[in-house]
């Protein structure tokens, strides 16, 4: 049990430097982009997508890293499971949606006008 702690509490420690030196990596790339205002935009755009990649790669190196890059894998293969409306379906729902706004619409418009009446009936103001 005390190694199993003691295992923890290293690797805790290691995975903790990584995660704060991507996350440092990461900040001064963007500071660096302002910093360096005077430089060609190019090369300062250059700087701070290199300063992001390498931010992501350290990261990668951790434990959470890895667990965030295989969500995002297993994100993209559902994503190519979803079987997509087709455009007919996309038009006729489309449609279908403007509809119901329109007949919403005209209902909460009425019901307006009804409250509209009952509220100058009951207060006598208006014509």
């Amino acid at each position: 049990m005390s190694q199993k702690l003691e295992k923890g509490t290293g690797g805790n420690t290691a995975e903790t430097v990584k995660n704060v030196t991507a996350l440092v990596v990461l900040i001064a790339s963007v500071v660096g982009y302002y910093v360096y205002s005077d430089a060609h935009a190019v090369v300062r755009v250059l700087g701070m997508l290199a300063g992001v990649a390498l931010s992501g790669f350290i990261f990668y190196q951790s434990e959470k890293g890895q667990a965030a890059f295989k969500y995002l894998s297993n994100a993209k293969k559902e994503v190519r499971q979803v079987v997509w409306p087709t455009r007919q379906e996309t038009v006729q729902m489309t449609l279908i949606v403007f509809a119901v706004v329109i007949v919403m619409s005209i209902f909460l418009w009425l019901v307006d006008m009804f409250f509209l009446w009952a509220v100058q009936l009951l207060t006598g103001q208006g014509g």
